[in-house]
């Protein structure tokens, strides 16, 4: 049975697990300690950082893993990029899995490439008030820390009496001696996922976004098709291709955040994984096949079929189930929502007794809905609908 090698345990590393585990493999997780759902599921489970490369490469040598992979967080994907180098498994790089962590060097290698970008600027994290930089760029900024995921560490900046709350947010969610300052755009956010494979872009989907304004824009949701017409989907398209290309990212799937800013595609960042926040489910429904399966397949160094399995694309909304305030959980009850063969799933991530906390970036879900419908607004509907009929109780 060949093993296969899975960077985190947390909710959206789950249906990896599940699906590596479906397919035949034999699955191991890498974790640091903790509540995380992913254990249980597991065939063999470490307890270690997914960011030590040479603990990693200790197991994934004495496993003889054929694979590595990696969805819904950053973090670890460099040490993904590590161990395909070393080990000559299939995903991306080091040099690009770095590029695309790390916030700055994937500005640097962005402005270098003509990536359109949001201006930015480099601060040491030692300077606490780069008062001088905002003012350079105009407010308001956006003050961010290079290697964090989640939306941790990413703070909005209207003025200079709400610097120092964004420093201490980036100097407490960041290993790095620097930080970056980035100018805010204005306008519609947006995302898309894709996957390059042996040097070629196999698909590009936008997305849109349900966006909870927090420290700064968090992704809530998302529905797919998003209508923006031919043209601005052309130039996303195009910017996407740029970024992959100015990173030299190659064999991985990818998340891409985007802004529409006076009718020009800007690109925010790109992960070299898959999104979290159902991006992988909506990626499988409006196309018709796992995708799931398909990154396994890729990492596992299989041939891969991109090609979609439905004739008219499947419209469908992801929504996270979001608290107004913290609370330990005392019941869900779900007996008003109405049986209805549009939910595709409705799911939560904690039991009676679990802390909920109060919603400000992506890890702070407590579940998530998946919809489908003949429109997305048809989708968004019955999203809202059963969304309403779910009673959550907080102590």
């Amino acid at each position: 049975m060949k093993k296969i090698l899975i960077l985190g345990a947390g909710i959206y590393q789950v249906p990896l697990i599940k699906t590596a585990k479906r397919m035949g493999y034999y699955t191991i997780v890498a974790s640091i300690p903790g509540k995380y759902p992913g254990f249980q599921f597991a065939d063999k489970v470490y307890y270690v950082n997914t960011t030590d490369k040479k603990a990693l490469e200790e197991i994934a040598r004495e496993e003889g893993i054929s694979g590595v992979c990696v969805s819904g967080t950053d973090v670890c994907v460099p040490a993904q990029g590590y161990l395909c180098d070393t080990l000559g498994l299939v995903g991306p790089s080091e040099e690009a899995a770095c590029k695309a962590q790390d916030k700055l060097l994937m500005k640097d290698a962005f402005m270098a490439q003509g990536v359109r970008t949001a201006e930015y600027e480099y601060v040491p994290l030692e300077n606490s008030c780069p008062e001088e930089v905002c003012q350079r760029l105009g407010y308001p900024v956006i003050f961010k820390a290079v290697d964090s995921s989640g939306s941790r560490g990413i703070t909005k900046v209207n003025s200079p009496d709400e610097i120092a709350y964004a420093w201490e947010a980036v100097k407490n969610n960041t290993r790095s001696k620097h930080y970056i300052v980035e100018k805010y755009l204005v306008g519609d956010e947006f995302g898309a996922q894709a996957c390059v494979w042996q040097g070629e872009l196999r698909f590009i989907l936008p997305h849109g976004d349900y966006v909870f304004q927090g420290d700064t824009g968090v992704p809530v949701g998302h529905f797919a098709p998003y209508d923006m017409g031919e043209e601005i989907i052309a130039d996303c398209k195009q910017q996407l291709a740029l970024a992959v290309k100015a990173l030299g990212i190659d064999n991985c799937a990818i998340n891409a955040d985007f802004i529409l800013c006076e009718g020009k595609t800007y690109v925010l960042e790109i992960g070299a994984r898959a999104g979290a926040t159902g991006l992988v489910e909506l990626t499988s429904l409006y196309y018709g096949f796992d995708y799931y399966e398909k990154i396994i397949q890729l990492n596992m160094g299989e041939e891969v079929d991109f090609t979609p399995v439905l004739e008219t694309p499947q419209a469908n909304v992801e929504m996270l189930f979001c608290s107004e305030k913290s609370g330990i959980l005392k019941q869900i009850d779900t007996s008003a929502v109405e049986a209805d063969e549009r939910i595709y799933s409705l799911e939560f991530d904690v039991e009676p007794g679990d802390l909920v906390r109060q919603f400000r970036k992506g890890p702070d879900r407590f579940g998530m809905i998946v919809t489908v419908g003949q429109t997305v607004a048809e989708a968004k509907e019955v999203m809202e609908k059963a969304m309403g009929q779910v009673k959550v109780v907080l102590e």
